[in-house]
């Protein structure tokens, strides 16, 4: 098993579960985080600190997905191991449908 981040994260990217992954797992996208699914050691200490709920076990139904969207984007984007502010608007956007369509940025974050 391993963790996947999913899109609600997209235009939110918040990011407390950085600081708590003992293994620095976690990648930062301009818009989003992404888990590296090969370098999780599956501990879900991040799940619960995800104000957004992004963070989902590989094992729940059409996960498949967003374990090679992770796989891809972390091989791309560069490490975050510290906290920083949510995006603008991440309240309004938590839970808003669509936001790989309308919000997902490729573009890597700056890391850190």
């Amino acid at each position: 098993m391993t963790y996947v981040v999913t899109d609600n994260c997209i235009a939110c990217k918040y990011t407390d579960c950085v600081e708590v992954c003992p293994v620095d797992c976690f990648y930062e996208g301009e818009n989003m985080l992404v888990i590296h699914p090969d370098e999780c050691i599956d501990c879900g200490v991040c799940e619960p600190e995800c104000p957004a709920d992004a963070i989902r076990p590989d094992t729940e139904p059409d996960m498949e997905k967003w374990v090679e969207f992770n796989r891809k984007y972390s091989a791309l984007w560069p490490v975050i191991v510290t906290k920083k502010d949510p995006l603008p608007g991440a309240e309004e956007r938590d839970g808003e449908p669509g936001k790989l369509e309308k919000y997902f940025s490729e573009a890597p974050g700056t890391g850190g």
